[in-house]
């Protein structure tokens, strides 16, 4: 699989195509929340699959603890969000980035 096969895009005024800016759900706190403290050996993708059983959606994580992009590793001793409600995070997601095109 290509790194961009997923990415959509749209033409351009000259018919070439460009990628269209992902766009990215606030996900407000809920209760169900868990708040799980890091450690020297956690990483995105790795708490990613632990919580949702996919790492791919390391993200999620990123996101909503404002971890910068670029690192996977996770500050040791850091407090992290992990929402639980992933399903409606991905619908939200989904909605923004393939149904308005």
């Amino acid at each position: 699989m290509k790194r961009y096969d997923s990415t959509a895009t749209i033409p351009r005024w000259d018919g070439k195509k460009v990628y269209v800016t992902t766009q990215y759900p606030i996900v407000e706190p809920q209760d169900s929340d868990a708040i799980v403290i890091s450690n020297d050996a956690d990483y995105l993708d790795n708490l990613a699959y632990k919580y949702y059983n996919d790492p791919t959606l390391w993200w999620v994580i990123a996101l909503v603890n404002n971890l910068g992009k670029g690192r996977m590793s996770v500050p040791p001793g850091r407090q992290l969000r992990i929402p639980t409600n992933i399903n409606d995070i991905l619908v939200q997601f989904n909605t923004l980035n393939y149904n308005s095109q």
